[in-house]
């Protein structure tokens, strides 16, 4: 199956899609989505959060609780609802989600053997992104058809990851995926950069991977390093970015600088 035989090519004139992928889980995906979004929503960016991980926690992280949640991801994928239907605005000012809920585990299996599956998110969002300036899609931690559907609907992909002993095998499997979506159904899919997450100055290691991911990726990856910070640990409990749990802390802080490189990186992009 080539990239013409659905959908349209991805335009740029709309919003800039960014796929948040790792198959690895516990590297802050979830916590990358929704405080980057936050940090962009303060700068004045509208932005739009698709839920695509089963568990839902993005949704969760940003306050809107199971019952809320009439319309999502997974009808969506199914073409039973258009995309709008399901954008639901949170409490932060610029700053929306399509959230997720537990019949998302089930759309892999359903959409298995359907003719142009990997194509669904593509072709719902089509035409229905107006007004957002950036669409962050939180990825479930595999690479697998929903995943897949996030890369292809997607200009780009953000990969957050641990600063632990694994971090370059596990991102090894995911750039080789990247690529063979490339070549298959998305050929513009770019990698737009890396996040160091989880980065501990205590630990020697957490230096010894860094510097490694920055020799193997180069100007890929964010100088803004998210260090590991009880705060943003914290603030999913209370249903909060942690921009609004504590704007302080250093993790909050972090998250500011990332936005302002993203938006920096994307200027350089559109010059």
């Amino acid at each position: 199956m080539s990239s013409q035989s659905f959908g349209a090519p991805l335009s740029l004139a709309g919003p800039r899609v960014i796929a948040i992928a790792n198959q690895k889980g516990g590297v802050g995906k979830t916590t990358t989505a929704i405080n980057l979004a936050t940090a962009l929503a303060a700068t004045q960016q509208k932005v739009l959060i698709i839920d695509m991980d089963p568990q839902g926690n993005a949704s969760t992280g940003l306050g809107i609780p199971a019952n809320k949640r009439k319309v999502n991801t997974y009808e969506i994928l199914m073409g039973d609802r258009k995309a709008r239907d399901g954008v639901i605005a949170t409490d932060i000012p610029g700053l929306s989600v399509i959230p997720a809920g537990v019949d998302l585990a089930g759309a892999e299996l359903e959409l298995v053997h359907e003719k142009g599956r990997e194509f669904r998110l593509r072709m719902a969002l089509e035409g229905e992104l107006d007004g957002f300036d950036y669409v962050l899609v939180d990825c479930p931690p595999a690479l697998g058809l929903l995943t897949l559907n996030a890369l292809v609907a997607a200009h780009a992909v953000m990969v957050p990851l641990q600063c632990e002993f694994f971090a370059l095998e596990g991102i090894s499997h995911l750039t080789k995926t990247i690529e063979r979506v490339r070549k298959a159904f998305n050929p513009g899919l770019v990698i737009q950069g890396i996040v160091l997450t989880m980065f501990d100055r205590r630990n020697n290691l957490s230096d010894m991977v860094a510097a490694d991911v920055r020799d193997y990726f180069g100007a890929k990856v964010y100088k803004t390093v998210i260090p590991r910070n009880v705060r943003v640990s914290e603030a999913p409990s209370h249903g909060k970015p942690v921009l609004l749990y504590d704007l302080k802390c250093a993790g909050s802080q972090a998250y500011l600088h990332l936005a302002g490189e993203l938006i920096k990186r994307e200027g350089g992009l559109a010059a």
